[in-house]
């Protein structure tokens, strides 16, 4: 999986209004969570960016002024209601030998059938969760959709790999094809044009 590193200090206080100061200075409060105490620290907030608005997932590397380095992904997120500053996140400290679930996007390969045939392809689940230790985490979990026609599906039980476990039920279903309303139409239309056609015939 891909990795981030944010640049950040100490906080040597955690009181609101200490808080507040930081916010104020265009700095995100954080709390790494883990083995061992939390750390609190705080980090620009344009640090985030290329984290938190992508579809993508990463694990981030914590880089601390004192020069520690700390690997960890993100937990959680709070936002400002009204104007969606970040507030306040959270991390979770990663161990090389410990396994961990995040969520990871779903990536399409190939071209299927049933698109050519008319058919729509729908995404019913754009992220899955998957659990590994942390070398094994992968960037994307990737479908190949070159055998769907119209009305087929991949199901996890797919898309499961000896390289990291996803945490889902086998019969969920993750892709499909589906007939578009175009097609559908055309095909309603089609029939109405046919039964009309037979009882013209039958009637004369």
């Amino acid at each position: 999986m891909k990795s981030l590193t944010i640049k950040g200090f100490k906080r040597e206080s955690v009181g609101k209004s200490a808080t507040k100061a930081l916010r104020n200075a265009g700095n995100v409060p954080c709390v790494l969570y883990g083995e061992g105490e939390p750390m609190h620290f705080a980090a620009d907030e344009r640090a985030f960016k290329k984290l938190v608005y992508t579809p993508e997932t990463h694990t981030v590397v914590i880089e601390l002024e004192d020069g520690s380095k700390h690997e960890a992904i993100m937990q959680d997120i709070q936002f400002h209601p009204i104007s969606d500053k970040i507030l306040h996140v959270d991390f979770f400290r990663l161990a090389k030998d410990k396994e961990v679930t995040v969520s990871v996007p779903v990536k399409i390969e190939g071209v299927a059938p049933g698109i050519i045939k008319g058919g729509s392809l729908s995404m019913v689940l754009k992220k899955l969760k998957v659990r590994a230790i942390p070398a094994n985490l992968p960037d994307a979990v990737t479908v190949n959709v070159d055998k769907l026609d119209i009305g087929n599906k991949v199901y996890v039980s797919e898309l499961r790999t000896d390289s990291y476990k996803l945490v889902h039920p086998d019969n969920v279903v993750v892709v499909q094809v589906k007939m578009s309303r175009a097609a559908m139409k055309a095909s309603s239309e089609a029939a109405a044009v046919e039964v009309a056609t037979e009882t013209t015939e039958t009637g004369k």
